[in-house]
């Protein structure tokens, strides 16, 4: 069944939303603020906090917190991820200000031609395997950017992250939460990001109608808004870097007569795939997968896909285009093309409106007018 669509904007999305911080502390922005948050930011606060949690949509909230609760009551409005919508795109935007066909870090797998590898982004290996992809970080180093931590560094104030991968490692939300506490009470002004990888996890595997989801979101909500209570001076900011939605699946190497046209396996993700199709074989390509997939899919010659801007406007990276292929699968129901040996209950990537849409939620910690333009879904 196919789903209402939302195409990327790029004037309101999480790639702004960095801009916005890098403007308040005077820093120079690496592309558009965000409208949305930069009334918030009229005022100047001491401590500008984000704390994104991974998965947790527009359409997860509605469906498991309460109108009246501390999230949906701080609701700021509703904004876009970017194109794909996954992880690995819109948090590198949140930690660089930058649109993906800037950063070039586009999805779970990307190929890298300087090692004519699919690579798996975040581990360094070769697609479908635990090898690494080189001796040196491959995405680090073909496809590095400048923080936005680094430019407040540069700028004169001070920076922070805390994530469960950096140091100290933080186990919890909780914990989490109580490195922010400690940081915001140092006297000089500052930024602090932090990602917590919830409720993403249990999204894949439960799905988005689980109560494993409903418990944790709850928890989470409830964890955040304790942290709330105890700042002063503070806006807080909660986001999401991308939503989810119940899928189904088919497998790609199930189809020899498709993958017997493919110079390499695709990449980037199930719900967005990119395809190196034999030059002679593009004809029956694009036929076979349009009678096969054509219901639940989008097939855009990959020249097509980049008129339309979907990985943004700005300036590609000089290893962007190269990155790609030259077709595009975009889902445009609730279907997912595998070509890895995960298979996941509730999945993200595409533009339908349960993947891309989000959720800006301020709480102004410390000031009288703490809801000032908060609205409710």
């Amino acid at each position: 069944m196919k789903k209402t669509l939302v195409w990327p904007d790029y004037k309101n999305c999480i790639a702004n939303l960095p801009n916005s911080i890098l403007k308040a502390f005077s820093a120079p922005p690496a592309g558009d603020s965000l409208p949305l948050l930069d009334r918030y930011l009229e005022t100047e606060y001491r401590n500008i906090v984000v704390i994104l949690l991974d998965g947790m949509g527009k359409t997860v909230l509605e469906r498991h917190l309460a109108e009246s609760g501390p999230f949906r009551s701080h609701l700021a409005g509703i904004y876009q991820s970017v194109f794909l919508s996954t992880t690995v795109a819109a948090t590198t935007s949140v930690m660089s200000g930058l649109q993906p066909c800037e950063h070039s870090w586009l999805g779970w797998e990307c190929y890298y031609p300087s090692v004519d590898q699919n690579v798996t982004v975040f581990f360094n290996t070769i697609q479908g395997t635990k090898e690494q992809a080189a001796d040196y970080n491959v995405p680090q180093t073909v496809t590095p950017y400048e923080s936005v931590l680094e430019r407040i560094d540069k700028a004169g104030s001070k920076a922070y992250m805390t994530t469960p991968f950096s140091e100290p490692y933080p186990k919890s939300l909780s914990q989490v939460c109580a490195q922010i506490r400690h940081l915001c009470k140092e006297p000089e002004r500052k930024y602090i990001y932090a990602y917590w990888d919830k409720p993403d996890g249990l999204l894949h595997r439960c799905g988005c109608a689980s109560p494993e989801v409903r418990e944790n979101l709850l928890e989470m909500e409830k964890t955040v808004k304790e942290l709330a209570d105890d700042l002063e001076e503070t806006l807080l900011i909660v986001t999401a870097d991308h939503g989810h939605i119940d899928s189904e699946y088919a497998v790609l190497q199930e189809y020899p007569d498709l993958c017997d046209c493919l110079i390499r396996l695709p990449s980037l993700e199930p719900r967005v795939l990119n395809f190196f199709v034999k030059e002679k074989k593009t004809a029956y390509f694009e036929q076979t997968f349009n009678r096969l997939f054509g219901d639940r899919f989008l097939l855009l010659p990959m020249e097509a896909a980049l008129e339309k801007n979907l990985f943004g406007t700005g300036a590609h990276h000089p290893q962007f285009r190269g990155m790609l292929g030259n077709y595009l699968a975009i889902a445009t129901g609730d279907l997912s093309i595998y070509f890895n040996k995960e298979r996941w209950k509730s999945v993200h990537g595409s533009v339908t409106e349960d993947e891309m849409l989000i959720p800006l939620i301020v709480f102004a910690c410390g000031r009288k007018n703490a809801d000032r333009g908060a609205t409710s879904l």
